[in-house]
């Protein structure tokens, strides 16, 4: 099939579902649950799930590599669903964004994130869209325990609030490309700093 293929990453397993490293696993359930998307497929070593969204056929896939070596379940995804660069939306935390930051690019390296290097280097290229979500970085101590530990309460608004942006941001996308994404994401920080002044 054609269409849609938007990646989530993650590590998995019950232990690692609540930490910041897995934002991208957890946007994807969000995104299932308000278009009534069940993961209920597991293939290419990851777990899937189909449906539409805004009219569009689309694949949620969360790999079950671990996060180091996501490139494995990506690479064979794509090929084996006919996806073109274009049509493949990578969605993953980053470290240097502060909490609850949304950020949108068409392309580009993977900024230090191993996850999204493995992908990269699966693929051999990285003109392929990505969506980030800022968990922001410790004042002190292990960056590795940090990304790896849970949100507190607060945090866990902050992110939600940033998965309510970044839900409008992948709807444009899947209606109307990169395009139609960076319109309304631009849209979304026009308000964003109309609020804040």
């Amino acid at each position: 099939m054609a269409g849609k293929l938007i990646v989530g990453l993650g590590n998995p397993g019950p232990q690692y579902a609540e930490t910041r490293h897995n934002v991208g696993f957890q946007f994807l359930d969000y995104l299932a649950q308000k278009y009534g998307l069940a993961f209920s497929t597991f293939r290419f070593n990851a777990h899937l799930a189909f449906g539409s969204v805004r009219g569009q056929e689309v694949v949620l896939a969360k790999p079950l590599t671990f996060m180091n070596l996501s490139g494995q379940a990506v690479k064979p995804l794509v090929k084996s669903l006919g996806i073109l660069p274009s049509n493949l939306l990578v969605v993953y935390d980053d470290l240097d964004l502060p909490l609850g930051a949304v950020r949108l690019r068409p392309k580009g390296g993977s900024g230090g994130h191993r996850g999204m290097q493995s992908i990269i280097d699966a693929l051999g290229h990285s003109d392929f869209p990505r969506l980030r979500f800022g968990i922001g970085r410790p004042a002190r101590g292990d960056p590795v325990d940090y990304v790896l530990g849970e949100f507190s309460e607060e945090e866990k608004a902050a992110i939600l609030l940033a998965f309510e942006k970044g839900l409008k941001v992948v709807e444009g996308w899947i209606e109307g490309g990169m395009e139609e994404a960076l319109r309304r994401f631009s849209l979304l920080a026009v308000t964003e700093s109309l609020e804040k002044g």
